[in-house]
């Protein structure tokens, strides 16, 4: 939880677009520190200097969240130049569909290495030092904030690799808020579990190391395509949910949802579990999407 955001810092990856972008837009307006990582090195330069230019404190860095050095180098560069921070959004995250099957080992560690290493690694560095801060300082207050997905919380089909990684940060996300809870009063966590929001999740590829590279599957490609449909008319835009995540941290609230109606879908799953049910049809609210799906895989 966090009560006034003035004069405190952020920590932000996947900061050069979408919600990382957007919550740095905010958190500048209420005079913050900014601290913003992105692997997309112009897309990084492009933020810095916007942030600069509304007048905030900025320290930017490009960062590979998977890559456990560069997160504790972050974690170093942040400590020099501000101190501990107060709001640290793992936020980073890459996007990947096709059947479950076709996705080939460089495939699960990139996703597996971005979507939920990147969040341990902003967990292990960062909350050691705002602990510490804390036990310093008895006005101090923190919150960390994971970047989850709906598909975090049900099991899309053609989009398995993304689920996994997003199904761990959730339960990461829960133990977090847990294990602080058992240590402090001070610090919160909270998980963010957007469904189709217009960001630049569904081009995650254009980061996809070089090492990755392969034929995308038919499967492959029936996900990008339903993806990047899904994704770009998506109604509820990345400056509302940053927004949301700012009025979380200071009411303390840990799930965080874009489509609050959406719930229900998760409803469904929960009661397949209770019940010992096999799945429940996920299209049974839009039968023609699993028609179009199964005669697009299928033909």
């Amino acid at each position: 939880m966090i009560s006034d955001f003035k004069n405190k810092t952020a920590v932000l990856t996947g900061a050069g677009s979408g919600f990382g972008l957007e919550c740095a837009r905010i958190g500048a307006k209420l005079g913050m520190n900014l601290v913003l990582a992105d692997v997309q090195q112009d897309a990084l330069d492009r933020a810095v200097a916007e942030m600069q230019a509304a007048g905030a404190p900025v320290l930017g860095m490009r960062v590979d969240v998977s890559k456990a050095a560069q997160v504790e180098a972050l974690g170093a560069a942040t400590l020099e130049r501000f101190g501990a921070p107060h709001f640290v959004f793992n936020n980073a995250g890459v996007g990947s569909g096709g059947l479950i099957w076709e996705n080939s080992a460089a495939d699960w560690e990139w996703v597996i290495g971005v979507n939920l290493m990147g969040v341990a690694h902003g967990i292990r560095v960062f909350t050691p030092m705002m602990l510490a801060e804390a036990a310093k300082d008895p006005a101090y207050q923190g919150h960390i904030v994971n970047t989850a997905s709906m598909a975090g919380l049900l099991n899309a089909p053609n989009m398995g690799i993304y689920g996994a990684s997003k199904h761990a940060v959730v339960s990461m996300s829960e133990t977090l808020y847990q294990d602080l809870r058992l240590v402090t009063d001070q610090m919160s966590a909270s998980v963010l579990c957007p469904f189709f929001v217009p960001t630049g999740i569904s081009q995650s590829h254009r980061n996809r190391p070089s090492s990755v590279d392969s034929q995308p599957t038919k499967s492959q490609l029936i996900s990008q395509a339903m993806s990047d449909k899904a994704v770009g008319s998506g109604k509820v835009s990345a400056a509302q949910v940053a927004q949301m995540v700012f009025d979380a941290m200071a009411a303390n609230q840990f799930y965080i949802y874009s489509h609050p109606k959406s719930i229900g879908s998760v409803q469904s799953r929960l009661e397949d579990v209770l019940q010992c049910r096999n799945p429940t049809d996920p299209f049974a609210h839009k039968p023609e999407l699993g028609i179009e799906l199964k005669k697009a895989l299928r033909g």
